[in-house]
């Protein structure tokens, strides 16, 4: 091979790697950013603005963080204690139109922001891998106010998050998710063909940012991937909602989970929904429905036994 023909396979051989360099690496690390960083909260809230009678509350998680959000409690005695798991980008604010229902149903509900979110303290987002500590704290303060039993109703992020965190806490009786997705990696690339990248890129993009955030945190974000741990939910009820156009978090994602689930559990493919848009889309059969399941794990008359004098 000639000196000018090498040169040449060089330049292009260097030009290739210097294009793949800008089309995988670049959007990576830009994704994993995002994943990462503190987002801007939601427009903030009022429970006394829907008539909810309720208290600010504080509570320490196991690494020494504070996270902060409101008690409101039902009528004595509550039917039962539900604690809401608000998604990425967001804060605990977004869910507060979904509390009446809940108050008027006899549940309380403990509304918090995770860790780096909203009103609570820290710098970074783990997409579940920290932030269950974050629900086992939840937890810990309801337990200290006498309240041994709970359940999990998750958005997104946090519906991954309740997965993962209810077989840590035997006093989680149910789990209801919303747009949870069972991997990661399909979350970021769902975001990436949205905004026009062809295939591969998608993909292999997903991939290297969740690898590039782990590196970042210091931790593995797949060892808290919900297909990992869905199967130890059981016997908890696990109520599965996922929006059948979703291009954020693919409805495939909510089959895997159902289908390594164990029982009892359910699963509520709404048509035409995307991402976070069922509750839009059935209208007053979303609430009608995760109440429902609810009250099978919290019967009337057993408010008492679950929670404190």
């Amino acid at each position: 091979m000639s000196g000018k023909l090498l040169s040449g396979v060089c330049i292009a051989a260097g030009a290739t790697a210097g294009l793949l360099l800008t089309v995988l690496l670049v959007p990576a690390l830009l994704a994993a950013r995002k994943l990462v960083l503190r987002p801007d909260p939601d427009p903030p809230a009022d429970p006394a603005a829907l008539g909810l009678p309720y208290e600010e509350v504080a509570f320490p998680t196991e690494d020494g963080l504070t996270l902060r959000g409101w008690f409101i409690p039902a009528p004595a005695p509550a039917r039962g204690t539900i604690i809401f798991c608000h998604g990425h980008s967001g804060s605990m604010d977004g869910d507060i139109a979904y509390v009446p229902a809940f108050h008027q149903h006899g549940y309380s509900v403990l509304m918090f922001d995770f860790r780096a979110h909203g009103r609570s303290e820290g710098t970074r987002v783990s997409m579940g891998f920290h932030e269950r500590k974050d629900v086992l704290a939840a937890i810990r303060f309801l337990e200290s106010r006498g309240i041994r039993a709970v359940g999990l109703l998750g958005f997104s992020m946090g519906g991954a998050t309740a997965i993962i965190s209810a077989p840590l806490s035997p006093a989680v009786r149910a789990v209801v998710t919303d747009s949870a997705f069972a991997v990661l990696d399909t979350t970021v690339a769902g975001g990436l063909r949205v905004k026009g990248f062809p295939e591969p890129i998608p993909t292999l993009v997903g991939k290297t940012a969740v690898k590039l955030a782990s590196l970042w945190l210091g931790c593995n974000l797949e060892d808290a991937y919900p297909i990992r741990w869905v199967h130890r939910a059981a016997p908890r009820g696990l109520f599965i909602i996922h929006g059948e156009a979703d291009v954020y978090v693919p409805v495939e994602d909510a089959r895997r989970l159902y289908a390594l689930a164990g029982e009892p559990k359910q699963l509520w493919v709404v048509p035409l929904a995307g991402h976070r848009e069922a509750d839009t889309i059935a209208g007053e059969e979303y609430l009608s429905r995760i109440l429902a399941f609810f009250d099978r794990f919290f019967p009337i008359g057993t408010g008492p036994d679950q929670e404190g004098e």
